[in-house]
């Protein structure tokens, strides 16, 4: 069963009822979602997100001479594959390079005051003329005339 707290990179087996399967556990990669873990397939030749609970019941230790074996069949495999997934999954930033400042905002241009033009004279202003009386309507608003 893989420990990642004794070795950064974990070679074992994940045994299922499809077969045999050598993994790669490596705790430099970015941490998968909660209760998930990323494990290099050697027979997809791809780095897959397993249910942690599911497949570390199914996770075995190989002896130091079969992970020996297994790194140096699939070790450049995983190195290629490893490279990929990490320029995708750019979740660790230097914070060396982050400037301390942010940007210098720019001020937003100030608009001209419309002038007045001389047409704006010529435009009626409108009156609202009240020709009802109020007393036609009862409290509902019906007309009494109807």
């Amino acid at each position: 069963m893989y420990n990642s707290a004794k070795k950064q990179l974990w070679i074992g087996e994940l045994r299922t009822a499809r077969g045999n399967t050598v993994v790669f556990y490596d705790g430099q990669l970015p941490d998968a979602s909660p209760g998930r873990v990323y494990l290099f397939n050697t027979v997809r030749k791809t780095i897959v997100e397993y249910v942690e609970d599911i497949v570390k019941v199914n996770l075995h230790d190989l002896d130091d001479a079969q992970a020996k074996s297994a790194l140096d069949q699939f070790g450049d495999d995983w190195k290629s594959v490893r490279s990929e997934f990490m320029e995708k999954h750019q979740s660790r930033i230097d914070l060396s390079k982050v400037p301390d400042t942010a940007p210098v905002k720019k001020a937003k241009p100030i608009p001209e005051p419309e002038e007045d033009s001389e047409d704006s004279d010529d435009i009626d202003d409108f009156v609202e003329s009240d020709d009802d009386d109020d007393n036609d309507y009862d409290e509902m608003g019906d007309n009494l005339d109807d």
